[in-house]
């Protein structure tokens, strides 16, 4: 082959690895909060729609599991149901040089649920923290019946966990009889099947279980919006510093349209709508 022709050729091939490269999608991986999960996998639909060539990836596993794909390059967000904790922070210092860049993206209600038949149905703070810690351990100490109270409660590595312990246990150890669940949904489907079991997990899970009153007020959008409901938390995206390119695009859409999808998931979105 004639030098010419070999220019000709190896700048065919580059202009056609090039197109090829242009040509692949964006991915997107988004990894952490089971609370978010259903979000998630909502904005990742409807990103998707309006960007044909990105392909956003969701998957739960619990906020500390989202921190750790962060940290090892496995997710370029983690979704989170917490802040970072100071040793999270201090890991992302110290391999990347960022303490981790945190995108307030939604507004949640932790809601205790119940059975449908259980007649307790309003509990104060303080009862949840002794049915949760293990010191009333029947019902009947509540004005129910006489069965055995079923605590249920997330892994370790679950941002509710953490959440839960820290502003309602006190950081107080959890029940050693507490039963630990994997998600939310099994919090959810235990209790549905136990009319002895409580749990808690995010406003919009358990259509067919009670979400108790807690000091008289019940976890609905106007009590999680006014800040009356006694347990609210708001919900995360980290990034690991600025994001920029296709992961900025879709966090500011998140900020922006992406919270209609917010509201209509059943969380509270940053601010109302005119």
């Amino acid at each position: 082959m004639t030098p010419i022709k070999s220019a000709c050729f190896l700048s065919l091939l580059l202009l056609s690895c090039s197109r090829f490269q242009q040509a692949q999608p964006t991915i997107i991986r988004l990894k952490g909060s089971d609370t978010m999960q259903i979000l998630g996998a909502r904005w990742a639909e409807s990103y998707m729609k309006l960007k044909p060539k990105v392909s956003v990836y969701v998957e739960g596993g619990g906020t500390a599991t989202g921190v750790r794909a962060l940290l090892d390059g496995e997710a370029d967000v983690c979704t989170a149901s917490r802040p970072l904790r100071a040793i999270e922070a201090r890991l992302l210092a110290e391999k990347y040089g960022y303490l981790g860049i945190r995108h307030l993206v939604a507004k949640d209600a932790l809601s205790i649920y119940v059975h449908p038949q259980n007649p307790v149905q309003n509990l104060t703070v303080e009862q949840l923290k002794h049915i949760f810690t293990g010191k009333i351990n029947l019902w009947n100490q509540l004005g129910g019946n006489d069965d055995a109270i079923r605590v249920l409660i997330r892994s370790p590595n679950s941002g509710t966990y953490l959440y839960f312990k820290e502003h309602i246990l006190d950081g107080e150890a959890y029940s050693p009889q507490a039963q630990t669940m994997t998600t939310t949904s099994a919090i959810v489907d235990a209790v549905a099947n136990n009319p002895a079991a409580i749990g808690y997990g995010g406003i919009v899970y358990g259509s067919e279980v009670i979400h108790c009153k807690i000091e008289n007020i019940a976890p609905t959008d106007a009590t999680v919006r006014n800040d009356s409901y006694p347990i609210i938390r708001y919900l995360y995206l980290y990034t690991i510093n600025t994001p920029r390119g296709q992961v900025k695009s879709f966090i500011d859409w998140v900020l922006t349209d992406g919270q209609k999808i917010v509201q209509q998931v059943g969380y509270i979105p940053l601010w109302e709508e005119n």
